[in-house]
């Protein structure tokens, strides 16, 4: 973390130096271009307060950084009181804008968002949030060095309210409860997050396999009806073609062939009669002899 804010200080220096430059530069043409003075003074008045203005760390990021340690304090804390989803979810997406607008929040941020996935059930989110925050040394306090002005109007207004807490009891309370839950239950929310991670992730693996496994038998069985379909069919095909005895039966044109042999042997009783010039001739030739 330290690191990040080092860069993003020369970061925020480069940036300052490119508008020094850019603001010389159009100054520069401005006098090129005979414009007054005063034109081009006026200008870089103008030019200034503006950067001033829209560079300046907002102050209702720094109030919704409280705001939400006295929300997930509420929900946190263990008592009689029962949190519908939404609610839950509304503080959890307020802290996940925080962490993104906010340039090194402060480590308090992360811990709470943490206990908050703990308490939901999305452990993964949890051990995110939670191992960076107890077991990397760069979250310590200590470790930043080189704040963002947001960072720096946050650590103003929290050493306040530590000074004078009458001022802002619940606020006060809450950052309190939050730091105790830290130092005393960090690491068992942490354990108790993996624990059921890997729960969650073996009911996982389980249910992939047992989903593969029928897979596997459907591909089984639909292989097995497919290979039955031809077996069948040879065995009609071959009960059509074999008798009962074993002997091979005949096709249709046999059938026909026999049909027109007993034709033919019915028509054999006239197959040898003669003509009856034949005939005749016959007749009167035995009469003259």
């Amino acid at each position: 973390m330290s690191d990040k804010l080092q860069k993003r200080s020369t970061t925020s220096l480069k940036e300052k130096t490119h508008y020094a430059l850019a603001f010389g530069l159009i100054a520069t043409m401005l006098v090129v271009a005979n414009f007054p003075m005063f034109v081009v003074f006026f200008f870089g008045i103008f030019a200034y307060f503006l950067w001033k203005t829209f560079s300046q760390p907002s102050r209702n990021e720094t109030r919704e950084i409280f705001e939400f340690y006295l929300n997930a304090n509420e929900i946190l804390r263990d008592d009689e009181r029962r949190w519908f989803g939404f609610e839950v979810q509304e503080v959890v997406g307020r802290g996940e804008r925080l962490l993104q607008i906010m340039n090194g929040a402060p480590p308090l941020v992360y811990f709470a968002l943490g206990a908050l996935y703990n308490k939901i059930g999305d452990h993964k989110s949890a051990v995110n949030h939670l191992s960076y925050v107890i077991e990397n040394d760069n979250a310590d306090e200590a470790t930043y060095v080189y704040p963002s002005p947001d960072l720096r109007n946050y650590v103003r207004i929290l050493r306040k309210i530590e000074r004078e807490p009458a001022e802002a009891p619940q606020t006060s309370a809450a950052v309190r409860a939050l730091e105790r839950a830290r130092r005393n239950r960090g690491k068992a929310m942490l354990q108790n997050s993996r624990l059921e991670l890997e729960k969650q992730n073996e009911e996982k693996r389980a249910l992939l396999q047992e989903q593969a496994g029928s897979t596997e038998q459907s591909r089984s069985v639909v292989s097995r009806d497919d290979e039955a379909v031809p077996q069948n069919s040879f065995e009609v095909a071959s009960r059509s073609l074999f008798s009962s005895d074993g002997e091979l039966r005949k096709s249709r044109p046999s059938a026909k062939r026999s049909r027109s042999k007993r034709g033919k042997s019915n028509e054999e009783p006239f197959a040898d009669r003669k003509p009856i010039s034949e005939v005749l001739h016959d007749i009167y030739d035995k009469n003259i002899q």
